[in-house]
């Protein structure tokens, strides 16, 4: 059976520079919308337009991407299109302090409010201070006293009369007012009045209950005046003062008509003013003194707190907004996304109130879009689950973390709870979903729609050009140089190597950016305006060379034969079989030797990985299928009587993966028909049970690691790889090696076959 080699054209599709339609990317307009991510797109507007409750969305997608800018770019965009939602304020509950209110406004006006209600206050610091100083208050509180004060003497007077009829005689003590029996004309003690003849006390005792009941009348009477006297001179206060703020009430109510509960919350700050009006006579006369020296610093500090209780602390200021908010919180942690509230030292204790409220994402998405990348949100305490109960109560309410975890240092304040309408798109990979929608069953009730997003699109003449557009936007955005067409086209082979097949373009445009902005840095060092084909080439090697340190000294120990492989002879039961070393930021292949060896018994195929607990599961499963397809081939009429021994020589980590099944099958045919095997090629592959060699990764890095091998241990002209033929449409192999492969000095096999290898 004849195996015909790769040519060099199938090896790589390259991008003719004429099939990206312009000279430079300059010529090209901006890209529109988001490159190939129609479905993910249509989800995501299907998820933010549904009104039902819990149609959130999670944007699914390999890391890099992009989908975190794609999905606020989506979103900014559709937002331009909804209204601006209400500003948010937290003020006094009057009623109760530990339980502020929440007021809404129209967008922009909380703001006003606050100024408002501010400069409302500091006229009526002067006003009433003024009025409650005033010559008229001053003589009618004045009128007001003395009329008590003659209404008492008159009820007094008229009660000494009376004793004086009854034999006694009135007293004022601390205590109030007493009677004294008169003996003689003179007020007598208790001892004097005891030593009196009985006929004389007699006299005195039938008179006592007379007097007491006079002495009780005029007792409620004195209270009854003392009481009728404070009403008066509150109720001539609180007109007083009403009359000083009504004008200046009356114009601040006028402007918020349309807004019951602000006017509500106006009445009352008005009628706590009436009922602290001491308050601002305090603070009014402490304004008066032109020397700020003369004022205690301490009462001046407790005059400004006193204040506070008619603050407006806006948490929520829509005002620069047009359209609806798109927030990104970049870090979840609960009182980020949540709120929070604040304390500070007074007087050597932490204290708080409703001024150090703090808004949380949340409550500025209200109303709009809320980006939060699913990984940073569940490596936050209590991040996730506050985000689902404010989604399932659809409310806000803000709680202090301290408190929930037993450590509040004084008593805190429990907002009235803000009404949350929000969309909120979690960004992450497929697996962060799949173990949210199995393990909580919260989360499919509450992110119903998912945002596929896809790693690659297809390669045809309009993306092309679109990825044309991409740059041409890239460029424009960040000042970078354009690029001419040969190097467009070297970006397109780029994203059909990232995407690792030929037909195929990686929407990894993140990755696709650096690039560009590093072959930018190479241009400028050069003076060139355009960036050229030679300077992506540059980028390209320069990123490898700093990554690729690991790499060279494989090399290294492969050349000075620590690391032993051959390539060239044949050997019985020894293949090269081919892995990739992924580093992060850059994968490379290397050559690994494997080796069957053979012995009587029964114990069938023994993988030493396995063995020694470095194998994988995917592996096992590899070496499992290999005796499924040797007792399928040979064994069908009598048993399979063999113990052999299956190793990756030189392997000191974990082994996983079934890429090399094809490669150790090989090893032990080899050593079952003691058939030498060519060093020169390797192999990769996976197999199944009916012998057909299926697509494996990495095949790209493979190739070339076996080519960079053979090179450092001198390449005669013989060597290659086999490779299963499903993975040619994958091949997008560097210059060098197809380069080689034309001048027939590398060969690559495609084959379907265990038998074909």
């Amino acid at each position: 059976m004849t195996i015909t080699e790769l040519s060099p054209e199938k090896l790589r599709l390259e991008c003719p520079p004429g099939q990206v339609g312009c000279e430079t990317s300059a010529e090209l307009g901006p890209v529109e919308g988001i490159i190939g991510q129609d479905r993910a797109l249509k989800a995501l507007k299907f998820g933010i337009e549904m009104k039902g409750k819990g149609f959130n969305v999670y944007a699914a997608g390999p890391p890099i991407t992009g989908k975190r800018p794609a999905t606020r770019s989506f979103l900014e965009a559709i937002a331009k299109t909804r209204p601006v939602p209400s500003d948010w304020a937290y003020v006094n509950n009057f009623q109760n302090q530990y339980e502020p209110k929440a007021l809404m406004f129209p967008p922009g006006k909380a703001r006003v409010f606050q100024k408002d209600l501010k400069n409302f206050i500091e006229q009526a610091k002067r006003a009433i201070p003024a009025t409650l100083q005033s010559e008229e208050f001053v003589s009618r509180t004045n009128n007001t006293t003395k009329k008590a004060v003659t209404d008492r003497n008159k009820i007094l007077n008229d009660l000494n009369k009376r004793a004086e009829t009854l034999g006694y005689t009135v007293r004022m003590t601390q205590l109030g007012i007493t009677i004294v029996p008169v003996v003689a004309g003179k007020p007598v003690s208790q001892e004097d009045f005891d030593s009196l003849p009985a006929r004389v006390k007699k006299k005195y005792e039938q008179t006592r209950d007379t007097m007491r009941a006079a002495l009780d009348n005029a007792g409620k009477g004195i209270n009854d005046l003392d009481m009728t006297t404070v009403e008066e001179l509150k109720k001539l206060r609180d007109d007083s003062v009403h009359y000083a703020i009504g004008g200046l009430m009356n114009s601040l109510t006028s402007r918020y008509q349309d807004l019951p509960k602000v006017l509500q919350h106006l009445n009352e700050v008005r009628d706590d003013i009436l009922e602290n009006a001491e308050v601002f006579t305090e603070g009014g006369a402490a304004e008066e003194k032109p020397d700020e020296e003369q004022r205690n610093p301490v009462e001046s500090k407790l005059s400004d707190h006193a204040f506070r209780r008619y603050d407006v602390n806006v948490i929520v200021d829509n005002s620069e907004l047009k359209g609806a908010p798109v927030i990104a919180e970049d870090n979840p942690t609960a009182t980020n996304l949540l709120g929070k509230i604040e304390y500070e030292s007074r007087f050597g204790a932490l204290v708080t109130d409703f001024t150090l409220i703090k808004a949380g994402s949340l409550h500025r998405a209200n109303g709009g879009f809320l980006v939060v990348g699913v990984d940073e949100l569940l490596k936050n305490q209590f991040s996730y689950d506050g985000l689902k109960r404010a989604l399932q109560s659809a409310s806000l309410q803000l709680e202090d973390m301290g408190q929930r975890l037993g450590g509040a240092p004084t008593k805190t304040p429990v907002p009235e709870p803000i009404p949350l309408s929000v969309k909120i798109i979690l960004v992450g990979d497929h697996e962060t979903y799949q173990a949210l929608y199995v393990l909580d069953p919260d989360f499919s009730i509450l992110f119903k729609v998912k945002a596929h997003f896809d790693d690659s699109i297809e390669r045809n003449d309009k993306n092309q050009k679109t990825y044309g557009s991409f740059v041409h936007s890239l460029c424009e955005r960040e000042g970078l140089g354009h690029l001419d067409a040969p190097a467009l086209a070297r970006i397109v082979e780029y994203g059909s190597r990232l995407a690792e097949d030929q037909t195929k373009l990686s929407t990894k445009f993140p990755q696709i950016a650096d690039l560009i902005r590093e072959a930018n840095f190479y241009a400028s060092q050069e003076g060139s305006k355009l960036v050229r084909e030679v300077h992506i080439k540059k980028a390209l090697d320069e990123k490898i060379y700093r990554s690729n340190l690991l790499n060279e000294k494989v090399k290294e120990m492969i050349q000075r034969g620590i690391i032993l492989i051959d390539t060239s002879g044949s050997k019985v039961g020894q293949v090269n079989g081919l892995s990739v070393i992924g580093l992060g930021d850059f994968d490379f292949g290397q050559p690994s030797r494997i080796t069957a060896s053979l012995g009587l018994g029964r114990r069938g195929i023994i993988d030493i990985e396995r063995e020694s607990k470095l194998g994988g599961q995917i592996h096992t499963k590899g070496v499992l299928i290999i005796s499924g397809y040797l007792e399928n081939k040979y064994a069908r009429d009598k048993p399979l009587s063999l113990s052999c021994r299956l190793v990756f020589e030189q392997s000191y980590g974990s082994v996983d993966g079934d890429s090399a099944s094809s490669t150790e099958l090989y090893a032990i045919l080899s050593a079952l028909a003691e058939l030498p095997i060519k060093q020169n090629l390797a192999v990769t592959g996976s197999v199944n049970q009916e012998g057909e060699v299926q697509a494996i990764g990495g095949v790209n890095e493979k190739i070339e690691g076996f080519y960079q091998t053979c090179k450092v241990k001198g390449l005669k002209g013989d060597e290659g790889v086999i490779i299963p033929k499903s993975n040619t449409q994958h091949l997008m192999l560097n210059e060098e090696v197809v380069d080689a492969v034309r001048k027939g000095r590398f060969h690559i096999y495609p084959v379907g076959t265990i038998d074909e290898g």
